[in-house]
């Protein structure tokens, strides 16, 4: 069969001519590189091969735009492809690789269940049925949203004029994960003092591991307490910066400033204002400055920032052997704990939401009922102005 009946697909093209194994994508007789290895013995293309494969067939497919088309004849695969194209021109060099990542994924999951679908046909039954498919509620909304956002893009280019609903699933309640004081030493006592282990796989002690001199969780500890002292996002935590530089966060040492919308970003609802820097967590960071432990970054490993620290969190909370019945920790967990402790010091609710970077609303509809003076009022005044009780003692 020729190549030229089979459409845009992912190739495995084996190692030769001094060139080693990778997928390609193979179209119409040629080849074109997606710069992804392939692993030996590994016949499917992993995930960045196929959302390689699906911005390839993005830019190539050219979706009917002729304005007013009824919505029983608009695909709803076109409405995901004209949005696709139009987040990804408003994208620039300083976007994270993993926000681009996060729209093709969703793209094509998207696109696998509703593809074959008319922007007519949307209805409960047919999001309901992606959320059984997606098997999680929060996956299914954060997916149904994108959708959301690409139907409301083709009404608002005129593309169609019927109104048309997207339903997502309920929205699930606030996380109420918060770490104790002593929950937060043991976790950052556990990724200080955690070493490296590896197993001996020759000799008679084939099988035994040992502990090198490597202490591979130190990163994670920074990252815990920047979390909790400032309340910030782990995205900003991540990018947080000795230097002035394009999409990073910046830290102003001598100012003792924490600049934690990255440089040449747009502001967003998630407000990351510049707040200052706690005095403790300030003398830490000009000491690992000093000491040569960071070069760039406040959250390096092997020398070079990391995009996400998901994994050595779990490892952290592993080691530290945390009570989990009240809900898993994550790196977000530090946001929730900063909030409630300020909430616990009797912290002013503007104080407060403004060196978070949260609405007040939100601030005291999530961790308000922390506040030791929640309902102090109330229970004041109920009894400030006391009825008139019968003088015999009721049985």
């Amino acid at each position: 069969m020729s190549r030229q009946g089979k459409g845009p697909r992912l190739w495995k093209r084996p190692a030769r001519d001094g060139r080693k194994s990778a997928w390609v994508i193979l179209d119409n007789g040629s080849f074109l590189s997606t710069g992804i290895p392939a692993v030996t013995g590994e016949n499917q293309p992993p995930q960045a091969a196929q959302e390689f494969l699906a911005r390839y067939l993005a830019s190539k497919y050219v979706p009917e735009t002729n304005k007013l088309r009824d919505v029983d004849r608009i695909p709803i695969a076109d409405v995901l492809a004209i949005y696709y194209k139009y987040r990804i021109a408003l994208y620039d060099e300083e976007t994270q690789q993993r926000d681009i990542n996060r729209l093709d994924a969703a793209i094509l999951r998207l696109g696998d269940y509703f593809g074959r679908h008319m922007l007519g046909d949307m209805s409960s039954n047919l999001t309901r049925g992606y959320e059984k498919k997606r098997g999680t509620a929060g996956g299914a909304r954060r997916d149904l949203e994108v959708l959301r956002a690409a139907v409301n893009h083709h009404g608002a280019e005129n593309l169609h004029r019927a109104i048309i609903n997207v339903n997502l699933p309920q929205k699930g309640g606030p996380r109420e994960r918060w770490l104790q004081r002593s929950e937060a030493a043991k976790l950052l006592w556990a990724c200080w003092r955690y070493r490296e282990e590896q197993t001996i796989h020759r000799g008679k002690n084939k099988g035994v591991k040992i502990k090198t001199g490597r202490h591979t969780l130190r990163h994670v500890a920074r990252f815990i307490l920047i979390g909790l002292y400032t309340g910030t996002r782990a995205a900003s935590i991540a990018s947080a910066s000795i230097h002035k530089s394009p999409g990073k966060s910046y830290v102003d040492l001598d100012e003792g400033k924490y600049h934690r919308l990255a440089i040449g970003r747009r502001k967003t609802n998630k407000r990351q204002p510049t707040i200052p820097i706690p005095d403790r967590l300030l003398a830490h960071m000009r000491r690992w400055v000093d000491k040569g432990i960071v070069a760039s970054h406040f959250v390096e490993w092997n020398g070079a920032a990391v995009q996400s620290v998901k994994t050595g969190m779990a490892s952290a909370v592993e080691k530290a052997k945390l009570d989990l019945s009240e809900g898993n920790v994550t790196p977000h967990t530090l946001r929730h704990t900063a909030a409630t402790w300020l909430m616990q010091q009797r912290c002013d609710i503007w104080e407060a939401s403004g060196y978070l970077g949260m609405s007040p609303k939100t601030l005291i509809d999530n961790y308000g009922h922390h506040h030791p003076d929640y309902m102090g009022e109330a229970a004041s005044l109920i009894t400030r102005k006391r009825p008139k009780m019968p003088s015999r003692r009721i049985a």
